[in-house]
């Protein structure tokens, strides 16, 4: 693990160690296979929608416990789902159960059968189920349902779990988890982690960086795996916001569909491929990742590298390049802006320093500074005091359901121009539109050809450039068995209760 995690709590974690450490102490009403990517019953045994999706009544589980030897009953969903939709609590796993100021009704029906009504249709909702984990009405903050609780946690150091010796699931008649203790290391050094890996000090690298990952491959045959392209993207955008303190000018090359094609034309993202993830990546065409085949537009192409097409946009836009080889527009003024991006990321380093060289060519100057990750967030997101950023969503949920905040117009993670009052384009309000047909019906195909319809003009208008899905790369010891790894989060614990150690 990379960094600590910023809480135990399992309703407002969102950072990835959060995430990680509270998915392995809790549970939830259905379960997400990372495998086969269907959800299987979990605390609820059945569950049966009602009112066109909106209704779902679930009946749940006996003799259930928590760790700490307490009944799970549907007073503890209650509890959960009240707590989930408090104003106060500002849970970033809230969405789906609210609409407006209307949120999600908890009913009792029974001690184990209950019906949660949302405020709206909520297409994908078990998939929405399956993400909520369950907390104890008694004793929230020590009590869990997972396969461990946690017995230590050092900061900045290590976190020690123990298994639960009341949870719930079992195999061959034996109560599970098969391994006792779980400890993770937090390590920010990624050669440090993977010289305490070849050392034997560590057995399970849940992500390992490609330029480590080839001499891992060489000095520990069969140890370093590579499981395909991952739910990970990298992109770039422009700020297109018009309250941003940006200077007139550039907010023009900014806003220009033909100046953000030119500059996606003019990087060569096999480049980043090759020379960043040394191969273990795919070339980027949208948001979606082609592994996520139920959404994924088919057909949809990357931009292609095309200079001479980069130049001819640029100059149809009034650009021109003169004679000390820098671009200027229809104004006189030198193209040059700054490219933000957060500190201590060598991977996110080398791809802005191939753009900087790919865009030079076109007599662009693109001054590079980065951020810690809080001041970053500072600015894309509040004083809107930047020009362009390069950054990367991990672990992207699969359903575009995911996505409504950032690319609703209206929606406070709507990148390059958040908080819009009203559409400020005509094809940002042609996505308001697709997303919202896409969010008010169950219907599979009707969502299906909505959220093409995103893609295709993502891909048309530009207003973020697609880069690269990286490898999902990870490490694990012979002596660990039963590793499934997946690129959904999280890609190796999500079946940790299954994994066992032997040391022949």
């Amino acid at each position: 693990m990379r960094s600590d995690p910023k809480t135990f709590d399992a309703l407002v974690a969102a950072d990835q160690a959060s995430e990680m450490v509270t998915f392995l102490t809790t549970e939830r009403l259905l379960f997400k296979n990372r495998k086969t990517q269907k959800i299987e019953p979990g605390l609820a045994e059945s569950w049966k929608l009602q009112e066109q999706g909106r209704r779902v009544v679930l009946e749940l589980r006996k003799g259930v416990q928590f760790s700490d030897g307490s009944p799970f009953t549907a007073s503890d969903v209650a509890f959960t789902v009240r707590r989930l939709v408090d104003p106060k609590l500002n849970s970033p796993k809230s969405s789906a159960f609210r609409s407006g100021e209307a949120v999600a009704k908890v009913e009792v029906l029974t001690p184990h059968r209950v019906a949660i009504t949302f405020p709206a249709i909520v297409p994908g909702i078990e998939n929405e189920l399956a993400g909520i984990p369950i907390q104890s009405e008694r004793n929230r903050e020590k009590a869990g349902l997972g396969p461990y609780v946690v017995a230590q946690y050092q900061a900045g150091s290590l976190i020690v779990l123990s298994r639960n010796p009341y949870y719930w699931r079992t195999e061959g008649g034996r109560r599970l988890p098969k391994i006792d203790t779980v400890r993770i290391a937090i390590q920010q050094n990624a050669d440090t982690e993977a010289e305490r890996f070849r050392r034997g000090e560590y057995h399970l690298l849940e992500s390992v960086d490609p330029t480590l990952y080839e001499r891992l491959e060489r000095d520990l045959p069969g140890q370093a795996h590579d499981a395909g392209p991952s739910n990970d993207i990298e992109f770039l955008w422009f700020n297109q916001a018009p309250q941003a303190p940006v200077a007139p000018h550039k907010l023009t090359w900014f806003q220009s569909r033909s100046f953000r094609r030119a500059m996606s034309l003019a990087i060569r993202r096999d480049d980043i491929v090759r020379l960043v993830y040394q191969g273990r990546a795919t070339v980027a065409a949208g948001l979606t990742p082609p592994g996520n085949k139920l959404w994924y537009k088919h057909g949809l192409k990357p931009h292609p590298f095309d200079f001479e097409a980069a130049k001819k946009l640029l100059q149809q836009d009034g650009f021109v390049l003169r004679g000390d080889n820098l671009l200027y527009d229809r104004q006189g003024k030198p193209v040059e802006f700054s490219l933000i991006t957060n500190a201590n990321n060598k991977a996110r380093a080398r791809i802005a320093s191939l753009i900087q060289q790919d865009l030079g060519k076109l007599g662009i100057r693109v001054n590079i500074t980065t951020f810690d990750f809080p001041s970053l967030v500072e600015r894309i997101g509040r004083t809107l005091n930047y020009e362009a950023c390069l950054l990367g969503f991990v672990n992207l949920a699969q359903d575009p359901m995911s996505g409504m905040n950032m690319l609703l117009s209206s929606g406070p993670q709507h990148m390059w121009n958040p908080n819009q009052k009203t559409p400020a384009t005509a094809w940002e309000q042609e996505i308001d539109k697709a997303m919202r047909e896409q969010a008010s019906t169950t219907d599979a195909k009707k969502r299906k050809a909505a959220y093409d319809r995103v893609q295709q003009i993502l891909s048309e208008e530009a207003p973020v450039l697609f880069l690269a899905h990286r490898n999902t790369l990870y490490a694990a010891s012979p002596k660990l068995h039963h590793v499934l790894a997946t690129n959904d989060y999280p890609r190796l614990l999500w079946n940790a209760e299954h994994l066992s150690w032997s040391d022949r």
